[in-house]
């Protein structure tokens, strides 16, 4: 960094006052710089109750009164230049508050942090790296995201692999950029996304409380070495999604919590500051300064570590003033409601800066009610987000895949009703580590019945969750059907892939599934377009079997899904079809590559001048059991003509383009 490096100009400190610095990482923090001649840091803080502030680091052997900050703001902001300081010191600012308290706080803004357990924040020094993923960055404004395929792959950077099985050894940035992003890159996901990367003091947490906002987690290295892991994801085509938790933190006493002796970072008023539920303690999102915090925070990933986007943890605990208070007298707010009016306004801000700054950004909520317009533009009274988490749609989806499916038939609309909504904001299906741990068992152990038949309910699960409106996400080890829940303290169960064929085959089936998504746009094109969907037949609950189309921009990329939740073979099975011509199977769960039952339909189908189901002709599948099975009409004839006068010709149109279709698959 360049001479004067963090100083603030007067309107700087009256824009963080204001709640409108949104850079403030720029002059709070740790910064190296060079000052009169001399190389050192320059160290600032915001503590307004503070009545003195030191450092104290290796620089000065932690020995207090050798270094006391100086305030320059009448709202509370010190600031030093220390010499002595270099990068890859360790320090913390002592605090002494008006009540006679000292307090040994970790930066807020640091940018690196000493390894756990140890709680002391580190200088490092950002600028310098030489980004190559310039490629990237220009596809993606090509394109919206709206109009592309999104499929991520949700880790958990602490068990995706250690160095052996149960080991505390974690892998590192370094060997996560090679190992990780070419499997995500094999496995044909789009995106990657980050449980939380800010550093934390406990294991078991996963992130979701931080200490350090500003600091990515010291457990896999140091913060260039993520840069580099940010940067190939984007080299080899994937995106990186940022776990990001701006509604609640922990009362670690090295942390944000009564930060200068008294509330800060947290609301002053107990009862909106706690959160029961969680023992951790909620942002006080009224106050202009912990605004200009949390919106520089967001700013920070995307600006030095290129984050495509955030998903933004818990928002429902942020919207509602009484989230996880059921036993004590509601909050009201000055209306009289339950809702944090404080915390809307603070989202709206956020996604409004962050858009203005990063347009093709992705900002996902993680939002588990029916609050209206998530996803609509602030101008139109939404929240400002562009994408949400379809909660309802995975809790109806496990609720009804973990009945027997003799019992099916009688919850069909667990399958069916989340089309009513489908539009309604623009969403993602999540099938997330929230739904595989705590006693909540794995995907695949959700599932009823035998053996083969739990890994044929997970097959048409995901065949049907990739043909549903919504772009995807799946945790780690869901894609080989990882038998145990996820174990947050141990890496996940590789040695299955390793002679259990079950789940090689499982495997197989995601990397297909996945790669037949991206290749299909009729799956993507028009996710958030009622017209990209079409019912042929919702309605058939006796035999637990939903049918429809997917439709992309050109009519040749039309899909049909024929989805069957029965172990029931159905030889004879008539849907209706909206063009004459030839079908054929593009994709079947039952494949026996995929450990499947090897059923359906081989050759192509023809459909005839009998309308069903609404549309004009139709054609007979063999459905097999518990199956996803995708169709596509693949030579439309023009008309049909009726055997007798010219029926020999209409015979000899079709053996030809049957003929033409098993040359180009090879079969004789």
């Amino acid at each position: 960094m360049g001479a004067n490096v963090g100083i603030p100009s007067s309107e700087d400190l009256f824009l963080l006052h204001e709640g409108s610095l949104f850079h403030s990482y720029r002059i709070l923090g740790a910064h190296v710089s060079k000052e009169i001649g001399h190389e050192g840091v320059r160290f600032a803080v915001w503590a307004p109750h503070a009545r003195t502030v030191f450092v104290l680091g290796d620089f000065n052997d932690w020995q207090s009164g050798g270094h006391t900050m100086e305030k320059i703001s009448s709202l509370g902001l010190w600031m030093i230049f220390i010499p002595e300081a270099r990068e890859g010191d360790y320090y913390k600012f002592e605090i002494h508050s008006q009540t006679g308290q000292i307090l040994l706080k970790a930066d807020p803004y640091a940018f690196y942090s000493e390894l756990r357990p140890g709680t002391a924040s580190r200088v490092v020094d950002l600028e310098g790296y030489e980004w190559q993923d310039q490629t990237w960055q220009q596809q993606k404004k090509e394109v919206p995201a709206y109009n592309k395929p999104l499929s991520i792959y949700e880790v958990h950077l602490g068990t995706w692999r250690k160095k052996d099985r149960t080991s505390e050894e974690l892998y590192t940035y370094e060997q996560l950029t090679t190992e990780l992003v070419d499997y995500a890159v094999d496995m044909g996901y789009t995106h990657i996304e980050v449980m939380p990367l800010a550093e934390h003091p406990f294991d078991r947490s996963w992130g979701y409380q931080a200490t350090g906002y500003f600091s990515v987690t010291s457990r896999h290295g140091a913060p260039k070495d993520f840069m580099r892991f940010v940067d190939r994801c984007h080299q080899q085509g994937i995106g990186v999604i940022m776990d990001w938790v701006p509604g609640h933190f922990c009362k670690d006493s090295h942390g944000l919590r009564q930060f200068d002796g008294k509330p800060l970072y947290e609301y002053e008023d107990p009862r909106k500051a706690e959160k029961l539920e969680w023992g951790t303690l909620t942002f006080d999102f009224g106050r202009p300064e912990v605004q200009s915090f949390l919106i520089s925070n967001a700013l920070f990933w995307m600006d030095m570590y290129h984050m495509d986007g955030i998903r933004v943890d818990a928002v429902a605990s942020m919207l509602h003033l009484n989230f996880g208070r059921w036993d004590e007298a509601p909050i009201r707010n000055q209306h009289g409601g339950e809702e944090n009016l404080e915390a809307v306004a603070f989202i709206r801000k956020l996604n409004q800066v962050v858009f203005s700054y990063y347009p093709d950004a992705l900002m996902m909520a993680e939002d588990s009610t029916d609050w209206p317009l998530v996803t609509a533009p602030v101008h139109e009274g939404g929240l400002g987000f562009n994408y949400k988490w379809n909660m309802g749609w995975m809790n109806d989806m496990l609720k009804y895949m973990k009945l027997d499916p003799i019992h099916r038939r009688y919850n069909h609309k667990l399958i069916t009703f989340s089309f009513m909504y489908a539009w309604s904001e623009n969403y993602v299906l999540p099938l997330s580590h929230d739904e595989v741990v705590h006693g909540k068992r794995s995907l695949l152990h959700k599932m009823p019945g035998d053996y083969w038949q739990k890994f044929a309910n997970l097959r048409v699960l995901y065949g049907y969750m990739s043909g549903h409106p919504g772009k995807k996400l799946l945790f780690m080890g869901s894609e080989f059907g990882q038998f145990d829940e996820w174990k947050d303290l141990e890496e996940l169960d590789w040695f299955l892939l390793d002679g259990y064929e079950k789940h090689e085959q499982m495997h197989h089936y995601v990397k297909s599934l996945n790669q037949f998504y991206l290749n299909e746009p009729a799956l993507w094109q028009l996710d958030h377009d009622p017209e990209g969907f079409a019912w042929i037949n919702p309605h058939d609950e006796s035999q637990s079997v939903v049918t429809y189309l997917r439709k992309g921009k050109s009519p040749e990329d039309e899909l049909i899904l024929v989805c069957n939740f029965t172990p029931v073979v159905h030889p004879d099975y008539r849907i209706g079809v909206p063009k004459l011509g030839l079908y054929e199977v593009v994709f079947n769960s039952d494949a026996t590559e995929f450990g499947g039952s090897g059923q359906g339909n081989t050759l192509p189908i023809t459909s005839k001048a009998s309308p069903m189901h609404g549309r004009p002709y139709s054609l007979s599948l063999c459905i097999p059991p518990l199956a996803a099975v995708y169709i596509k009409c693949v030579s439309e004839f023009q008309s049909e003509i009726d055997e007798g006068e010219g029926g020999n010709q209409i015979c000899a149109v079709k053996n030809v383009l049957l003929c033409s279709s098993l040359e180009e698959k090879g079969e004789d």
